[in-house]
């Protein structure tokens, strides 16, 4: 059974900046497909940002140039770096593993940009 478990959501202004952390239990973490999905209230969850076991890396079109998805399979990690966040940034940001047929959610970490 595979645990994830995200940190570094809150509060920030606009403009502001966050890095999310979700630290896996996988033994074969380099072999996950790891993404950060949103979800807005009252909105469907959607996906932000991937990166493959070879580190191929793709981004939804309102966060590329913005957002930066990246791993450490050292430490069974992968990050989001948020620079230049906007009010409509707003979710409950949830990680994603998957590999094969299996996937994986963690609980989520709010994020909330407002001034």
């Amino acid at each position: 059974q595979v645990q994830l478990v995200e940190s570094g959501g809150g509060l920030v202004q606009p403009g502001g900046s966050l890095r999310l952390s979700c630290a896996a239990s996988a033994f074969t973490f380099s072999s996950f497909t790891m993404s950060w999905y949103s979800q807005a209230p009252g909105k469907e969850r959607e996906l932000v940002a991937t990166i493959t076991a070879v580190g191929s890396i793709n981004y939804a079109d309102s966060v590329r140039g913005r957002f930066a998805i990246s791993r450490d399979n050292a430490k069974k990690t992968v990050y989001l770096q948020m620079n230049s966040l906007k009010p409509e940034d707003t979710a409950v940001y949830y990680c994603h593993a998957r590999v094969s047929y299996l996937q994986y959610w963690g609980q989520g970490t709010q994020v909330t940009v407002s001034s």
